[in-house]
C-alpha cells in the first residue's frame, strides 16, 4: 500500500483486522505534521485540518480531541493533520477531500477562503468550517457563541478592574474574534458603562514572544484585566499577567491552574465534544448547509471554569446570575 499525501508525515494505523502500519516521511519548509489514520474498510471516514499543535492545550488539542471522541463513539476512520499554515490550507483540505473522506473540519475561522475554493470541486464531502461564517450545498460552519462566554467574563473583568481598563488579545481578526471582543465588551459596560476596552491582534497564535510583548504592551497602557484567545501563545498572557499582578481569562480549555494567582475563571469551550455532535449529524445524514451556534444552553459545550480564589462570591454569583439570564433570554446579547 503505497498513499503520498503531498509534502507531509502522515502515520498511518490499520484496525485490529489489518494490524499494519506504514510510516510515510516528508519535508515542508523544515517544519513536519502528522496524521493518524484508522483503517476500516468502508467506515465512516473524518478528518481534521489544524492550524497549531494538537499538544498546545487548548484550541488544537480539543479539536483533536474532538476527532478521537468520534472514532471512539461512531467507530469512524480519522486523520487529523497539524500545523498547517494558511498557505498549504487548500492543499492539506484537497487531500482529504481526494481521499473520500465524509467529513473534514477545518480547525479555526482563518480556513474559510480554502474551504470555498476546495468544497465545490468535491460535492461527496461535507466541509466544515469550525469557527467560520461559510456556509453552502456541502459546507457548513460550527460556531460557538463566543458572545455570550465573554460577556460573561466582561461581568467579571468589570468587577475586578481597579484602573477601569480591560484588554483583548487574539491571533487573529475575523468573525468569531470580533464577535467574542464585542460580547467582552457588552458584559464589561453591563457594570461600568465608562470602562475602557483595548483590542490587538498578533498576527499569530502560537509564537509566545509575540503574545508576551502584546501583553506588557496593554499592561504599560493601563490594563490590568486581560482577556486572551491563543493557542500555544496562550500560557505566555497568562505567565506575564501573574508576573506583572494583573488578572486575566483562560480560554477554550479551563486555564486556571496555568496561572493561578492571575487566572480569574476561563472561557470554557469543549470543542470534542462540539465536533463529535456535528460529525454525529453527518453520520445519521442528518447535516444541512447552515451555520450551527452552540450557546450556554449547552452547558456540556459552553460554560465558565473554575473560579480564581481571588474573584468574590458576590462576583461569582453576578455572573452565574447573567448566566441564567441569558438562558432565560432575559439578556439578549447575540
Amino acid at each position: 500500500m503505497s498513499i503520498n499525501f503531498s509534502r507531509r508525515q502522515f502515520i498511518w494505523y490499520s484496525s485490529a483486522a489489518f494490524g499494519t502500519s506504514l510510516l510515510l516521511k516528508a519535508c515542508s519548509n523544515n517544519q513536519t505534521s502528522t496524521s493518524t489514520v484508522e483503517d476500516a474498510g468502508e467506515a465512516f471516514k473524518v478528518a481534521i485540518a489544524l492550524p497549531g499543535a494538537i499538544t498546545d492545550k487548548t484550541w488544537n488539542q480539543s479539536g483533536y480531541e474532538g476527532v478521537q471522541l468520534v472514532r471512539e463513539k461512531f467507530g469512524a476512520e480519522t486523520a487529523f493533520l497539524e500545523q498547517i499554515p494558511q498557505s498549504e490550507q487548500t492543499e492539506a483540505l484537497t487531500d482529504f477531500a481526494r481521499k473520500k473522506y465524509d467529513v473534514i473540519f477545518a480547525h479555526g475561522g482563518q480556513f474559510d477562503a480554502a474551504i470555498q475554493q476546495v468544497a465545490p470541486r468535491f460535492p461527496d464531502s461535507f466541509f466544515i468550517a469550525v469557527n467560520g461564517a461559510v456556509t453552502g450545498d456541502n459546507i457548513a460552519a460550527l460556531r460557538i457563541n463566543h458572545q455570550q462566554a465573554s460577556y460573561l467574563c466582561g461581568i467579571v473583568a468589570a468587577s475586578m478592574t481597579k484602573s477601569n481598563q480591560i484588554a483583548y488579545i487574539a491571533g487573529q481578526k475575523f468573525a468569531a474574534t470580533e464577535e467574542e471582543l464585542k460580547g467582552l465588551e457588552l458584559g464589561a459596560k453591563s457594570v461600568n458603562p465608562n470602562i475602557k476596552i483595548t483590542s490587538t491582534f498578533t498576527g499569530d497564535w502560537n509564537d509566545a514572544a509575540k503574545a508576551k510583548e502584546a501583553t506588557l504592551a496593554l499592561i504599560s497602557t493601563g490594563a490590568d484585566v486581560i482577556f486572551q484567545w491563543l493557542d500555544n501563545a496562550s500560557a505566555a498572557v497568562l505567565q506575564t499577567a501573574a508576573d506583572k499582578g494583573v488578572y486575566a481569562f483562560g480560554n477554550t480549555k479551563d486555564q486556571l491552574e496555568i496561572a493561578p494567582q492571575a487566572v480569574l475563571t476561563s472561557a470554557v469551550k469543549r470543542m470534542d465534544l462540539a465536533i463529535a455532535y456535528i460529525a454525529e449529524l453527518a453520520k445519521n445524514k442528518q447535516l444541512k448547509g447552515d451555520i450551527y451556534k452552540i450557546g450556554l444552553e449547552k452547558s456540556d459545550i459552553l460554560s465558565l471554569g473554575k473560579f480564581g480564589d481571588m474573584v468574590p462570591e458576590d462576583v461569582q454569583k453576578k455572573a452565574m446570575d447573567a448566566k441564567q439570564g441569558i438562558l432565560n433570554n432575559q439578556i439578549k446579547i447575540g
